[in-house]
């Protein structure tokens, strides 16, 4: 079952969306895989820190983060991985690992990779390894207002 924090929101704000259950899964090429979705629909999540604090970067499954784009597109000082210890308690209601991208509902900056921006739908866990939404990201953009990382 999806974390309840995202349902509620989703459910609040009567946001179309469909969730999809499947086969445990622990990286977003193996969700895409699992969930018969090409990986570049896929939006995976990544915690950063950007000069100490926690952010979310969103971005295709397939793609990694490049630290020195992130680093000229946000001013950061410095840009690191935050580990999985460092993030877990953030996010009391979602298996490590499979947060979603809504860094507003965990007070978390939130940037997304401008190639998301092109597709009319995004997928993304859904804060377990089993079970993903997909909803317009027209809708995402809206709920989130991420901050757009030119490509």
């Amino acid at each position: 079952m999806a974390c309840a924090k995202l349902q509620e929101y989703l459910e609040e704000r009567r946001v179309r969306y469909v969730s999809i259950k499947h086969s445990p899964a622990f990286t977003a090429q193996e969700l895409a895989a699992a969930a018969h979705i090409p990986g570049k629909e896929v939006a995976k999540t990544v915690v950063v820190k950007l000069d100490g604090e926690m952010a979310m970067v969103v971005l295709p499954a397939p793609e990694m983060v490049r630290m020195n784009h992130l680093r000229e597109e946000t001013g950061a000082d410095t840009v690191e991985l935050a580990s999985e210890d460092e993030f877990k308690g953030r996010f009391p209601d979602c298996e490590v690992g499979a947060m979603p991208p809504f860094g507003n509902l965990y007070d978390m900056r939130t940037l997304v990779e401008e190639s998301l921006t092109e597709d009319e739908e995004i997928a993304f866990n859904a804060g377990t390894h089993t079970e993903l939404i997909r909803m317009s990201y027209r809708d995402f953009a809206e709920m989130v207002q991420p901050e757009v990382l030119r490509s």
